[in-house]
């Protein structure tokens, strides 16, 4: 087996740079986070020591730390402060924004939000770089759908996304066919599709006992069906961002290759990525490559196309005029409490629909084409769970502490120390006698962590059992 990955590995990158990675292979996998741009935190709380981590050259919010530390017993990890995702991954980032700046050099289109899906979506790493790009970008005017066809693993994606806070993410759980009936809807596809796994050699020996020359066959094949049964989504002119963590030519450049031919795409204007160059990164044929060894990282493919051949017309240009179909998954309009009584809970104009006691918050930009879209897909979760009715009451959920669309002034705030924020986390007791009674934001680093309800002498924590510390926090 391991001359026959030789082999491959040389095919793909030359001789020398194959000797550098197989040395690599053997030594500690390399540590890295992914920090939220829109949750800084304050008062100096910090998660690691700032002069021992060193930036990823290709994201500017990527960090490598020398140490991997219990992230879990990090209040800053829950609160959604930094995702912790390798450095070669966080170069699919940089492609897809070197990529979108190009197809947009303007910004959004006036008419509608920019249109994007993360077709492999679990569990999350890219999506929440994706996200933060393209809010950085465009604001609140985007759409994305995050997508894992794997039941089990699309609720962790769920998960992920509830605790960065994004709240124009849709998460759904469908095949790749699924998404035909859109037909020329997105403007991006990023399909970071199953591989061989190669680039998890160093964090997973399962993987490579695994590997085989009929496994890469087998995988390239798999590539193939789920490009094409995704294709007819993505619209003329629209990009395609194809990423693997594996280094063979089957599953990467050739398969790029068959797509261009197949299909109909050519490269995508990514100027500037060659730079890259001095950091570790390969040029290929059609795409780049990040090995273990030549970076500091597991390693990672990636390549950018423009559809170039015809595409339907959206779900949006065929929708009929006066057709809500969005009111079956986003919930009727009519919430109680009011609208209006609810505004002061957020620091942006939202729709509310309520799902039998549930209630939910889209953002009002992009809120009238999410319904439609969730028409057609019906997810698993949209915008933001805002939380459930009981008679004239509303319960805050713990998703609202976490988004973005909430106003740090809706609620009064507690600031814990580290030692009371692992306890809430742990969902133990914590008490507050200084604060109102009712409900109360607890934050850790000016960050909020969640709700609880304060009785006086004692808190109800509403804190998740589904997401609570099951380790020793003291």
């Amino acid at each position: 087996m391991l001359d026959d990955f030789r082999e491959y590995l040389e095919e793909a990158i030359g001789r020398e740079n194959a000797a550098v990675a197989f040395s690599a292979f053997s030594g500690p996998a390399s540590v890295s986070v992914r920090l939220n741009p829109f949750k800084s935190t304050d008062g100096g709380v910090k998660a690691w020591d700032e002069s021992s981590v060193e930036q990823v050259p290709w994201s500017s919010h990527g960090i490598m730390l020398p140490l991997r530390p219990v992230f879990t017993l990090d209040p800053l990890f829950h609160a959604g402060a930094y995702y912790v995702q390798d450095s070669s991954s966080m170069f699919v980032g940089e492609v897809f924004r070197k990529a979108l700046g190009r197809l947009f050099p303007d910004g959004a289109p006036a008419d509608r939000p920019v249109r994007v899906l993360d077709l492999c979506a679990a569990p999350g790493g890219k999506t929440t770089d994706l996200a933060a790009s393209l809010r950085e970008m465009f604001g609140d005017r985007f759409i994305l759908i995050a997508n894992e066809v794997m039941k089990q693993r699309s609720g962790v994606l769920a998960e992920n996304l509830a605790l960065w806070g994004e709240p124009n993410v849709m998460v759904t759980s469908l095949d790749p066919s699924s998404f035909a009936a859109l037909g020329g809807y997105f403007d991006v596809i990023l399909a970071d599709v199953p591989c061989s796994g190669e680039g998890m050699f160093r964090k997973d020996a399962e993987a490579e006992r695994q590997w085989s020359r009929d496994n890469v066959a087998l995988c390239q094949s798999r590539q193939k069906r789920i490009i094409a049964d995704v294709w007819p989504s993505l619209a003329e002119g629209g990009l395609l961002v194809y990423s693997t963590c594996t280094f063979n030519r089957y599953e990467n450049d050739l398969n790029v290759r068959w797509i261009m031919d197949e299909l109909g795409g050519v490269a995508a204007d990514c100027t500037g990525l060659d730079s890259f160059s001095s950091a570790g990164v390969l040029r290929t044929e059609h795409g780049y490559s990040l090995v273990p060894g030549l970076v500091r990282g597991e390693g990672q493919y990636c390549a950018a196309l423009v559809r170039t051949s015809g595409s339907e017309a959206s779900v949006m240009d065929r929708q009929r005029p006066g057709k809500r179909k969005g009111a079956k998954e986003g919930g009727s309009r009519a919430a109680q409490p009011s609208a209006h009584a609810l505004d002061p809970l957020f620091r942006t104009q939202v729709e509310l629909r309520q799902k039998g006691n549930l209630l939910i918050a889209l953002p009002a930009s992009v809120a009238s084409e999410m319904e439609t879209v969730a028409a057609e897909l019906r997810p698993i979760r949209v915008g933001c769970s805002v939380g459930e009715i009981k008679g004239n009451d509303l319960v805050p959920s713990a998703d609202l502490a976490l988004n973005l669309l909430l106003d740090e002034n809706a609620f009064p705030m507690a600031e814990l120390s580290l030692e009371d924020a692992l306890a809430f986390l742990h969902r133990d007791s914590i008490s507050l006698p200084e604060l109102p009674k009712g409900y109360v934001l607890v934050c850790h680093g000016g960050l909020p962590l969640g709700f609880v309800k304060n009785l006086g002498t004692r808190c109800n924590n509403l804190h998740p059992q589904g997401r609570r510390i099951r380790m020793d926090v003291k």
